[in-house]
């Protein structure tokens, strides 16, 4: 069975109005997205997901899924505020998603298969889709508890434009991820990469430390762990007086490897990560997509 791909979308809106995060920084106005998509199917993903806000079903539809009709199915799935389990309700005036992993369960009934979840405005690369499709399609049938992360190296992975935030990961001897440490500012500084710790210090680590950037691979079991989980997490009244809690997909893996319930294999790629964290990134971006292609890694039109 090939694995899906599940692309999280649901933040959309929120952030830039409409569909305008689908900016087009390919040579005939490729999106990010097309590109994790052409490099998904071209490792053996046999399925896209997404999972979107309701309310921009058509726009999407139209000006997106249009695209990749007659390459792989598509299914849209609809993350919602009042998407909660019986006896939780909203708390009134909160307007924030309720997190990455709570957009990942939205897709528990249209999943049957090992599934793959990335950020749709990140550029992952093509190495990252064939660890990942590999891992995944090597699973065997009705495999449970066995994940995987891709682990860039965080060398790979900084903007020019100012610091990055990254959870910095730690392994054991078998690349088995043991935890994930939030640093919301790593930046590369006297030839080191360096991040800030709790101190204040800045701490050097090696090009080569492994950091997650939201590339996960799971099989179906997950959604049952994530549906008892999200209720212990609501059930939490500091997560509901906060009206900007989110119930993040690194907070679910860490209780599953803490108990010992699931492992995660940390997979190393040589892909280099970029995005457009800062606006200064947009034409670094361009001009990375664009020796991408004159090189011939991709072709001059994806779809």
């Amino acid at each position: 069975m090939k694995p899906t791909l599940f692309l999280l979308a649901a933040g959309m809106g929120s952030r830039y109005g409409g569909l305008k995060q689908l900016d087009g920084l390919g040579p005939n106005g490729e999106t990010i997205m097309d590109y994790s998509i052409y490099d998904a199917i071209h490792a053996g993903f046999g399925k896209l997901v997404f999972v979107i806000r309701k309310d921009f079903e058509q726009d999407f539809r139209d000006k997106i899924i249009s695209k990749y009709e007659g390459h792989i199915p598509c299914e849209l799935v609809f993350q919602s505020l009042d998407a909660l389990p019986e006896g939780f309700t909203c708390p009134e005036g909160r307007t924030k998603p309720w997190g990455t992993n709570h957009a990942v369960m939205m897709g528990e009934e249209v999943i049957n298969e090992p599934f793959a979840v990335i950020n749709c405005d990140d550029f992952y690369g093509r190495d990252s889709f064939q660890v990942m499709g590999k891992f995944l399609a090597a699973l065997p049938e009705g495999a449970k508890n066995t994940y995987a992360m891709v682990g860039f190296r965080v060398g790979n992975t900084l903007s020019e434009s100012g610091t990055v935030s990254r959870g910095i990961c730690g392994t054991d001897a078998n690349r088995m991820l043991t935890s994930v440490v939030e640093r919301t500012k790593i930046q590369r500084m006297d030839g080191e990469v360096k991040y800030l710790d709790d101190d204040d210090q800045w701490v050097a680590t090696p090009e080569t430390t492994p950091v997650s950037m939201n590339f996960w691979g799971f099989t179906p079991d997950y959604f049952g762990y994530s549906k008892e989980y999200f209720k212990t997490f609501l059930a939490d009244p500091k997560n509901m007086a906060n009206l900007k809690s989110e119930f993040f997909i690194p907070l679910m893996v860490d209780k599953l490897i803490k108990e010992g319930t699931a492992t995660v294999e940390v997979l190393d790629t040589t892909s280099k990560w970029f995005g457009v964290t800062y606006p200064e990134d947009r034409p670094a971006v361009v001009a990375k997509i664009k020796a991408l292609v004159e090189a011939g890694e991709y072709p001059d039109k994806l779809f």
